[in-house]
């Protein structure tokens, strides 16, 4: 019995960040965030086909395809859309600093 506690909490432990919600923070207002149709806008000329976009942790992500690699979860900064994150299924591709 021990045993499989053990083995729950080594698997939740494992599993949180990947079921978190929240992988990058900004700290941006409401009020200082351009809007997230500009984003998308953005991202579409530059060859993206962007699915879904959603404010997650106060950062913008975005789920879509880059023309370089294909599938991805992103993050950007919603005042200046600098991007600081992007994995592609559960691989960590680019992480800012």
């Amino acid at each position: 019995m021990r045993m499989i506690l053990i083995a729950a909490t080594v698997a939740a432990t494992l599993a949180g960040p990947a079921l978190a919600t929240g992988k990058m923070k900004c700290t941006a207002t409401p009020e200082q965030r351009q809007p997230i149709e500009t984003l998308k806008a953005e991202l579409v000329k530059q060859g993206w086909t962007v699915a879904k976009a959603k404010v997650d942790g106060g950062c913008y992500e975005v789920y879509g395809v880059m023309p370089e690699t294909g599938r991805v979860e992103a993050y950007f900064d919603p005042i200046t859309f600098e991007k600081l994150y992007v994995e592609q299924r559960g691989k960590v591709i680019f992480k800012k600093g």
